[in-house]
This record gives structure tokens, C-alpha cells and sequence, in this order.
């Protein structure tokens, strides 16, 4: 059964912080606030919970389109391959923030991703998700929870229901208070252009 620990964005604890990160290296599925939804997240090199999210999300790996949840822009050079300028001042202004920019992929992503030939890049305005991130020392895999018992809404923005839908599917549920119902917006940077390929939260004035 998953524990529900309350992080307070404008000053979290500590000691519940590296409970997490423990989580997260030992295989571990966490749900997480964001500036958006609440998303599912694990460890971007553990295979073991990268089999569990595309389970719990029934995705196929090769098919998966997961983001990387970073805490800034400083190790996309990791991930991706070269930006252009233009992308990459965009990225600068828009980041932190909702915005999720899908990028060439390099052959630095993890092995068992390494079909896949772009990814999503997250920095979330929210402190809590980009001190896990910090703290652990890597990008955070992560996916948009979507609401499993309720036909009208498509995401759960209470903690507490969404502890109860997924208490015997994750390990740590973090309740930062309660969520949006707009995901992010989504950014296509590959093919030298600029393309919004999901309109979510966010201004899209720059296209």
C-alpha cells in the first residue's frame, strides 16, 4: 500500500523529500504535484519502474511518450542532441513552466529507451517536483495521471482521491495540494520547426 506524504511546495521537508528519493531508487512509482496535473513518475535509469509505468499506463515501451521531468535546462546536452539557438532561447524564456518540448533524442537516454527517437522535456514551476529532481541527481520519467473511476473528468486534481485510486498501484503518493485539470502544453522542436501539438495550459503566443 503507498504511503501519502504532504510536501509543501513553499518549503519541503526534507527528511519526507529524501523518503522519495530512497523510493525512487529502489525501484519505486511515485505520483507527483506539478504546475500542471498530477503526474506518475520513477527514476529515468531504473528498468525494473520504467516496466511498471508503461504497465500501469498500458503503454508499450517502444510506443511510450513519456517526459523527463528536469530541474533546469543545464543537462539537456545529456538527453538531446544539439538544439537550435532559436529553440533553445524559446525554452529559456517559457522554462519553468507548463510546457513540454519534444526534442531529438541522443544515445544518452537510458538503454532500454533507446528506440525511441525523440523526448519530452518538463521544468516545472513547481518546487517540490524540481527538488526531487535536484536531489536525486537525474531527470524523472514521468506521465500525466489520468482518473480512473470518473467518465467526465479526465485527471483527479484532490491528493486525497487520487491516494485512494492508486493506493495499491504506487509506492508514494506526495499531495501538493490540489492539481490542475489542464495538462501541459505540448511543443514539437524536431524537423527545424516549432509546432504546438497539444494546446494545454500555457500562452501560445510565440508561434
Amino acid at each position: 500500500m503507498a504511503i501519502l506524504l504532504k510536501i509543501y511546495e513553499t518549503n519541503p521537508n526534507e527528511r519526507h523529500i529524501q523518503q522519495v528519493i530512497k523510493c525512487l531508487k529502489e525501484d519505486g512509482l511515485i505520483i507527483i504535484p506539478t504546475d500542471t496535473v498530477y503526474a506518475i513518475a520513477c527514476d529515468i535509469y531504473n528498468a525494473r519502474a520504467f516496466d511498471r509505468l508503461c504497465s500501469l499506463t498500458n503503454k508499450r515501451k517502444e510506443k511510450s511518450n513519456f517526459s523527463f521531468l528536469c530541474c533546469d535546462l543545464s543537462n539537456l546536452s545529456e538527453y538531446t542532441k544539439p538544439l537550435d539557438n532559436t529553440v533553445f532561447k524559446l525554452m529559456k524564456h517559457l522554462l519553468p513552466g507548463p510546457y513540454t518540448f519534444v526534442l531529438e533524442a541522443n544515445n544518452n537516454v537510458p538503454k532500454f529507451m533507446q528506440k525511441k527517437k525523440t523526448v519530452g522535456i518538463r521544468v516545472p514551476d513547481n518546487m517540490v517536483a524540481r527538488t526531487l529532481v535536484g536531489q536525486l541527481g537525474n531527470p524523472i520519467m514521468s506521465a500525466s495521471l489520468k482518473s480512473q473511476d470518473d467518465d467526465i473528468l479526465e485527471y483527479i486534481t484532490d491528493p486525497e482521491l487520487i491516494y485512494e485510486q492508486y493506493e495499491n498501484k504506487v509506492d508514494i503518493v506526495i499531495d501538493g495540494g490540489y492539481g490542475d485539470h489542464t495538462p501541459s502544453t505540448v511543443v514539437d522542436c524536431t524537423e527545424g520547426k516549432i509546432e504546438i501539438i497539444r494546446k494545454g495550459k500555457g500562452n501560445i503566443d510565440f508561434i
